[in-house]
């Protein structure tokens, strides 16, 4: 007989965010009829400067079935947060997790730019990424590495071994779900083998904060200048020299007004 719900989600506080996270987001996008296009992962958008996609697409999912494919997985997964005793843990988790969801949005990015730049696959600057399963196969492929002998339990029936789970669940998705993301899924396997083998190393409580800050500060500048959604709190002006960028705060009726000179550029995949 299995642990009770309440205790597990106790051993799993980190994953158990995270799933409620997806899940109320997933409810938000339904309720609000929000497309998939609107909060996906995208060359075109991505060069448009609409730079926090790389974060929404991670968290959005486009159907009840995606969504509990995805949370199914990373509910097992999230044993990693007892794993302190060879070196993971609920730090470890968290520091890695934020690494994997940047990390895996940005290869992506840089192979859908090759794909296009170098093979003039016009197809894939269309292409739109959704969903959490980048950072699902990064930690598939991290404990396939670290603890081999564990098993993926899937639905609560359905039991893999971890140490062919990575692979085996990128050829498994890519035949049975024609519009899974292979290269979303083998973005989240390169970002997992370079964690595990210690290739991505070094973060520690202050690399996560002050990597989350820079991201939430990316996050929201790239919003307004995208004109996703009015964030009337921030305004951004440029200077006659564009070599010099400059960040101030100014005083105003409503509190502070964050002024800042930015230089930009200008189908959906499960993932």
């Amino acid at each position: 007989m299995g642990k009770p719900l309440l205790y597990e989600i106790w051993e799993k506080p980190a994953t158990s965010c995270i799933i409620g996270i997806c899940t109320a987001i997933w409810f938000y996008i339904q309720k609000k009829n929000i497309g998939y296009a609107s909060v996906g992962l995208s060359y075109e958008t991505a060069i448009e400067g609409h730079y926090w996609r790389i974060i929404t697409s991670a968290f959005s999912h486009i159907s009840v079935v995606h969504l509990v494919f995805n949370m199914s997985a990373l509910w097992s997964l999230g044993m990693v947060e007892q794993l302190g005793y060879i070196g993971l843990g609920i730090e470890f988790y968290l520091h890695y997790t934020l690494v994997l969801v940047v990390l895996s949005g940005l290869l992506v990015l840089g192979v859908y730019h090759i794909l296009i730049q170098k093979f003039k696959l016009e197809y894939f600057r269309r292409v739109t990424a959704v969903g959490y399963s980048c950072v699902v196969f990064g930690w598939m492929t991290i404990l396939a590495v670290k603890q081999p002998s564990s098993k993926l339990n899937l639905f609560g029936f359905l039991s893999l071994p971890i140490s062919f789970a990575p692979f085996e669940s990128l050829i498994f998705t890519s035949i049975i779900v024609p519009q899974a993301s292979f290269i979303g899924h083998l973005s989240g396997i390169i970002v997992g083998y370079s964690i595990a083998w210690g290739l991505i190393h070094g973060m520690s409580n202050y690399w996560a904060i002050s990597m989350l800050g820079w991201i939430i500060l990316v996050f929201f500048l790239s919003l307004k200048r995208g004109g996703a959604f009015d964030l009337n709190f921030i305004e951004i002006e440029s200077v006659m020299d564009s070599s010099l960028p400059t960040v101030g705060f100014l005083a105003s009726g409503n509190g502070r007004t964050l002024q800042m000179n930015i230089l930009t550029g200008r189908g959906a995949e499960l993932v």
